[in-house]
């Protein structure tokens, strides 16, 4: 596997890098807007293809660079379902899996810093954000943070994990990189414990300045997703004018959204499946989204409209013709009133 850890001196924030091999599909997790550059450039020296980008949550402390590594690479924007964050490609509720070729992340919903914190587990490692710092644990006086909801976080999720676990965080201030599970029930001393109003009092009166960014970069990182004057750079076709024609619609639609998105919210009934991550293959001479253009337009629709943007200008690359795609996704449709199939 190839893995690492990136450091914003700036912010002390720890950025993450992961593949299963060279050559392959990369993640990253928490990246700085600053540091776009350097990402991009590693991505290049390691033969990388960026596919996901995950932020733990809405930072106060730097602006994230989800959005600019979404325009240069096209990869898909990932954050907790309870994000309030106004697009973002895709949200993953508590216990979901995330993949990309090779490896399985598992969301967690660890909510206590902010009110959408989540932690990423993945085999012998945890991500953990801003809720489980090296003998430390992220404040809770802002964003709807909540130090008994902290609490719950961190002794009924994270500090049940093996101890073995790698404890990964969002950031650190005095040069530690990595802990461990173990090490923080040891010697975290804001775990050193017996109650939650124990601990709600000690975060309570830390008494800490607000971060020097946080006026810009909560605002910034709330509109980093393709909103809704971007989605219509490309063809569309809008909820209301299909629903019009519903369900006598000449158009064939694809949903893109991965399997676990649709198994969990649906899909529209009469979609053919085609996920976003292989979507380029299928555009190609003997891809499946070129077969079925000869015989009739195609509605590309994904949860928000974000991926579905980015797969029209695709399939234009691809000299496909008559595409459209559904600006606000899925999320739309439900919100219209539109007919939902579920999916085994």
């Amino acid at each position: 596997m190839i893995f690492r850890q990136l450091f914003d001196k700036t912010s002390c924030t720890y950025t993450y890098l992961m593949a299963s091999r060279s050559g392959g599909e990369a993640l990253l997790i928490d990246p700085v807007l600053e540091q776009t550059g350097r990402y991009l450039k590693l991505l290049e020296e390691l033969d990388l293809k960026l596919v996901k980008v995950i932020d733990t949550h809405i930072h106060a402390d730097h602006v994230s660079a989800m959005g600019k590594l979404r325009d240069a690479t096209r990869c898909v924007t990932v954050m907790g379902e309870q994000s309030p964050t106004e697009v973002v490609s895709m949200r993953v509720g508590d216990n979901e899996k995330l993949t990309i070729e090779g490896l399985t992340l598992r969301a967690l919903h660890t909510p206590g810093h902010t009110s959408e914190s989540y932690s990423f587990l993945m085999d012998d490692r945890v991500f953990t954000g801003d809720t489980l710092l090296i003998r430390g644990t992220g404040r809770t006086d802002f964003q709807n943070g909540d130090p008994y909801d902290q609490y719950h976080s961190l002794f009924e999720r994270l500090l049940k994990l093996p101890e073995q676990t790698f404890v990964y965080p969002g950031h650190d201030y005095k040069g530690d990189t990595v802990s461990t599970i173990a090490e923080e029930k040891a010697y975290n001393p804001r775990l050193n414990v017996s109650s939650a109003e124990e601990y709600a009092e000690i975060m309570n009166n830390l008494n800490l300045p607000n971060p020097k960014m946080m006026d810009v970069a909560v605002p910034e990182n709330l509109k980093l997703g393709l909103r809704m004057e971007a989605q219509h750079r490309v063809p569309s076709v809008e909820v209301d004018a299909l629903l019009a024609d519903w369900p006598n619609v000449q158009m064939q639609l694809v949903d893109i959204r991965e399997e676990s998105e649709r198994r969990r919210d649906g899909a529209i009934p009469g979609s053919i499946h085609l996920p976003y991550g292989r979507f380029a293959s299928h555009c190609s001479d003997a891809g499946t989204l070129r077969s079925l253009n000869r015989n009739a337009d195609l509605l590309i629709y994904c949860a928000v409209g974000e991926r579905s943007t980015l797969a029209v200008e695709i399939a234009n690359e691809y000299d496909l013709k008559g595409l459209a795609h559904l600006p606000g996704g899925f999320r739309a449709w439900k919100a219209a009133g539109g007919e939902i199939e579920a999916v085994d």
